[in-house]
């Protein structure tokens, strides 16, 4: 029984790499092959290179340029770029990955587990080390930029955790962190802490009482000249039930900000003033001079109307919301049923336009210098199109997660190719068209002077050009016109 499917397979694999050879000569005289959804080799439409997809979506590989990408969706895929020494590798994407550029590189596993180094704009081959969240680490060839840190037992942390620098034993009961000049050190982690800094000090038992102080301080700007820096006063009771503060002690523009749960919330400066009743939930009052508006919520945050030259809000939620800033609008209706989000900068303007967040989504990007227009289309699950600045598009059917990522180069690479159904690229500078169904089952590519045309694995090919007609049946070339390989058309 083994001989008979070992000569069954044999027989399968002469006949296949039979038909790969008839495919491979082409209509053209090029080594192209055209076997549809068992291998299929084409120039790219978007940009000079070449595309070789075999069993379907699940192979490919690709040149564009001088970057080559290699793929087994959705296991495994790498992009390099030997010009730019650059280097991308997905494996089972999100759950490792590389990148690469130079001797910088990270990879990462699941997200939580990650190597990073190299030598970086500063030259000091900084290597790091992560399992997030048990182990941090870094080594660089400044030894005060060393750190090692094993959660929950002891260690150092630098430039992470929005802290310069944090230290800790056994936490939480003691964890010491250092912000710019201000250093806090905590014991039974939040409940102790004390707090020094530059004209600084604090401390508190959490929740129960918390005081704070600064004093007035100066520092120098990039102009050598002498600013003033507010000091300010905190203290607190039964936190969160009251709060008191002073900020800008010392300046002209001295503010205090009372919180008692839940009767009121009061701020008051010379340039604003700000009152609610009832807080969170109630009726709030807010005049800003600074920012020219008038504001009135009731109950806030969930119906506010707010007037100003610069900054307007109509809430009624979830009915309606609308925010206008300078160069910004925000506006939905019924919540999530309708969302528009648009920027307008002095060389990019930008809108959003979505449906039940993902299911429809429609962003343009406009270059308003060059007046052209970058745009991304989706319908979940249905399709996507894209069309860049320089006029090329492309439309894909279908787009099952497409929609959640936007952009992901990842994305693009791993999945995409699994169930895009159908492929249509257009590159108008080029003159350069193609359509692809079913993986290839059916492929159409047309070029100036030429259109190529194969069906069914290829069993039907016909291809037009300046030199003449060819077609082929089952792989019997058929037509007139053939000319010696060097006066075949180049591929774009």
């Amino acid at each position: 029984m083994l001989r008979v499917l070992k000569s069954r397979f044999a027989f399968v694999l002469a006949v296949a790499c039979s038909l790969f050879s008839w495919a491979s000569s082409g209509l053209s005289g090029t080594n192209d092959w055209s076997a549809g959804f068992l291998v299929h080799e084409f120039p790219l439409t978007l940009a000079p290179g070449h595309r070789l997809e075999a069993a379907g979506p699940f192979y490919y590989k690709e040149t564009k340029g001088t970057q080559h990408q290699i793929a087994v969706p959705p296991f495994f895929s790498r992009t390099w770029d030997p010009d730019l020494d650059s280097e991308e590798i997905d494996f089972l994407y999100p759950v490792f990955t590389l990148d690469r550029f130079g001797s910088e590189y990270r990879w990462q596993i699941g997200q939580l587990f990650s190597f990073a180094g190299g030598q970086t704009q500063s030259d000091d081959g900084t290597k790091r080390f992560t399992l997030f969240p048990i182990y941090f680490q870094q080594r660089s060839e400044k030894p005060e930029d060393n750190y090692t840190a094993f959660l929950p037992f002891y260690g150092t942390l630098k430039k992470r955790l929005s802290r310069d620098e944090t230290h800790f034993i056994a936490f939480p009961l003691y964890v010491q962190s250092r912000k710019r000049d201000v250093v806090t050190s905590n014991y039974l982690y939040p409940i102790f802490h004390t707090r020094t800094g530059d004209g600084l000090t604090g401390w508190q038992v959490f929740p129960l009482y918390g005081t704070e102080t600064k004093v007035l301080t100066w520092k120098t700007n990039n102009l050598d000249e002498a600013v003033a820096i507010g000091g300010a006063e905190r203290r607190f009771y039964l936190w969160p039930f009251y709060i008191d503060e002073w900020s800008g002690l010392g300046t002209t523009n001295v503010y205090r900000e009372q919180l008692f749960v839940p009767f009121f919330l009061r701020g008051s400066s010379p340039l604003r003033t700000s009152i609610s009743y009832g807080w969170p939930i109630g009726l709030t009052v807010v005049d800003d001079k600074t920012g020219g508006y008038h504001e009135v919520g009731a109950p806030w945050p969930f119906i506010v109307f707010r007037t100003g030259n610069s900054n307007s809000i109509t809430r009624v939620w979830p009915f309606v919301n609308v925010n206008r800033t300078p160069g910004r609008e925000r506006i939905t209706y019924g919540g999530p049923v309708f969302i528009h989000n648009s920027y307008t900068g002095d060389l990019v303007s930008w809108q959003r336009n979505r449906l039940a967040y993902f299911l429809y989504s429609d962003t343009t990007e406009t270059n308003r210098t060059a007046g052209t227009v970058k745009r991304l289309t989706t319908l979940l699950p249905l399709f996507s199109t894209r069309q860049e600045h320089d006029g090329s598009s492309r439309v894909q059917v279908l787009a099952l997660i497409d929609p959640f990522f936007g952009s992901n180069k990842s994305i693009e690479r791993n999945y995409a190719p699994l169930y895009s159904l159908w492929r249509s690229e257009k590159n108008p500078k080029a003159g350069t068209a193609s359509d692809s169904v079913l993986w290839n089952l059916y492929r159409q590519d047309t070029s100036p002077g030429s259109k190529k045309y194969s069906l069914l694995f290829g069993l039907f090919q016909y291809q037009s050009t300046p030199i003449g007609k060819r077609w082929r049946l089952f792989y019997i070339p058929f037509g007139s016109g053939r000319s010696s390989p060097e006066k075949q058309p180049v591929h774009p």
